[in-house]
């Protein structure tokens, strides 16, 4: 019934830009906070960053604060990331995932509904 679908990612060069998108279906898009994160061969699926509710209200992971930002459209049920100054280090499978929980969720374990990913690959 709920389908997360992301898309944008492809290859780009490092120091470049790319804003990923990812709309929602099947859901009360308005009631969950949303964000985005990144799973690397070998590591942990890692929090990016996330936007609450209304929109109004953001939090970023040390890791890619000033360079990423999160944003979201509730009238066309679609959030965004923006990126800037990408690094190689960034490449990975992107995730956008849905949260019922107010109080600033950064864990994978907070979020019911995740999407399929979209690969961002950056190059030196």
């Amino acid at each position: 019934q709920v389908q997360l679908v992301e898309s944008g990612g492809r290859l780009v060069q490092a120091g470049g830009s790319l804003r990923l998108s990812c709309s929602a279906s099947g859901l009360t898009f308005s009631s969950y906070a949303m964000a985005w994160f990144r799973q690397t061969p070998g590591k942990e699926r890692e929090f990016l960053a996330a936007v609450s509710w209304s929109g109004v209200s953001t939090w970023d992971a040390d890791s890619v604060k000033d360079r990423f930002t999160i944003s979201r459209d509730n009238d066309l049920n679609t959030v965004y990331l923006q990126m800037n100054s990408l690094k190689p280090e960034d490449t990975g499978v992107y995730y956008c995932a849905g949260s019922l929980h107010r109080s600033y969720p950064d864990a994978p374990t907070d979020y019911v509904y995740w999407g399929q990913g979209t690969q961002v690959t950056v190059s030196s």
